[in-house]
């Protein structure tokens, strides 16, 4: 297992990992992969545990995970690349940038913009699937009309998956490029990541396989869909129509250690490294809720309860057995970062209980800590 502690003193990191090797116990955890950010450095990295059950193979920084939900950022970043570029405007209608009618059949008159997409506040739901754009489609779906709530849109929240498979295809129309192809080029080949959405254009080896966690049999069950390749669905692919197969809602592939660079970016407002990515004002947008009681922007939102007595700003994720987050502090410019491949926790809709215990740890250790001296 690969560590990098450019700044955290080994005290610190000793203290750290006995705490995280004790959390692995208690949630029985397969695997854990974890990145510290102070003042927009890396200051540790570390893996815990395996990346395959029946190998027993330790997982290495630089292994990939399918993040999730914080794939969402991705989707979102790209989009503000182009509102920037002057190709659309969030306050567009939504329908007449994906192709066909998006409208709230309570409420026809009521434009569905492409903010009110991006904040979960279109009253659009995952009733119907998100899997493909059928279920939504008027022309497709007889049922479509139960893919929206009864309240108007903008003036209630509902996080929706669909919400992002319909994103990424904008971009696709928009951009001319598949959506893989246009985050690989535009976000992580100016970062210099290795990740992407498409299984078959990563290195098979550095997949870190998932597992879910079965209360019944008390086992660990395989998920191998989690990297599905989807040749046979591909090798169809129609352009700005297909894009949920590469799943721009929870689809990225990346490791920790880069997922935490990406997130350096938007806690320095779009740049990093010397590499603007957005814009300020793109950032500032994205890290803005737009709805304010959930405290959700644009695929960012505020968690106030991670840490005690921090408000930070980012995304969790869980499919597949995975759980991840990626959350830092706007002003006091420190993120973390934690993965894990499968635990044993309670369903529930705050943050993954290990996870949470995992960032509070290397918060104490080796945030805290180094600024109390």
């Amino acid at each position: 297992m690969m560590m990098s502690i450019p700044f955290a003193g080994q005290g610190q990191v000793t203290e750290a990992e006995a705490g995280i090797a004790t959390l692995m116990k208690k949630y029985e955890a397969v695997g854990l992969a974890v990145a510290v950010v102070k003042d927009g450095k890396i200051i540790y990295t570390h893996t815990f545990g395996v990346k395959n059950t029946d190998t027993k193979h330790p997982i290495a920084n630089d292994d990939l995970f399918r993040i999730a939900s914080i794939s969402k950022s991705f989707t979102a970043t790209s989009l503000m690349q182009l509102v920037e570029a002057g190709k659309i405007s969030l306050d567009d209608d939504f329908g007449k940038l994906v192709g066909f009618a998006i409208r709230n059949p309570k409420f026809p008159e009521m434009v569905i913009t492409l903010r009110m997409v991006l904040s979960h506040t279109s009253s659009i739901n995952d009733s119907q699937g998100y899997f493909n754009l059928d279920v939504i489609n008027p022309a497709k779906n007889a049922d479509w009309a139960k893919c929206y709530n009864s309240y108007e849109p903008g003036k209630g929240y509902q996080y929706c998956n669909l919400n992002f498979n319909m994103a990424g295809t904008v971009l696709e129309k928009l951009s001319g490029e598949r959506f893989d192809q246009y985050v690989k080029h535009h976000i992580l080949d100016p970062l210099h990541l290795y990740g992407g959405y498409c299984v078959d254009s990563l290195k098979q080896d550095k997949l870190v396989s998932l597992y879910a966690y079965d209360t019944t049999t008390h086992q660990y069950t395989p998920q191998p869909l989690a990297y599905a390749p989807r040749r046979e669905e591909l090798s169809h692919y129609i352009m700005g129509y297909s894009t949920p197969i590469l799943s721009p809602t929870g689809g990225m592939k990346i490791s920790a250690t880069d997922l935490a660079r990406y997130m350096c970016m938007h806690m320095y407002q779009g740049k990093y490294n010397g590499v603007r990515v957005i814009s300020k004002k793109s950032a500032r947008q994205m890290q803005t809720p737009v709805a304010l009681k959930e405290g959700y922007g644009l695929a960012l939102h505020t968690e106030a309860n991670l840490l005690p007595g921090k408000v930070m700003m980012g995304h969790t994720g869980s499919a597949y057995g995975l759980y991840s987050t990626m959350f830092f502090h706007p002003k006091e410019k420190f993120g973390i970062v934690t993965i894990t491949n499968g635990c044993n926790t309670p369903d529930t809709d705050d943050t993954n209980p290990f996870l949470k215990e995992a960032n509070l740890i290397l918060y104490k250790t080796l945030i805290e800590h180094q600024r109390s001296k």
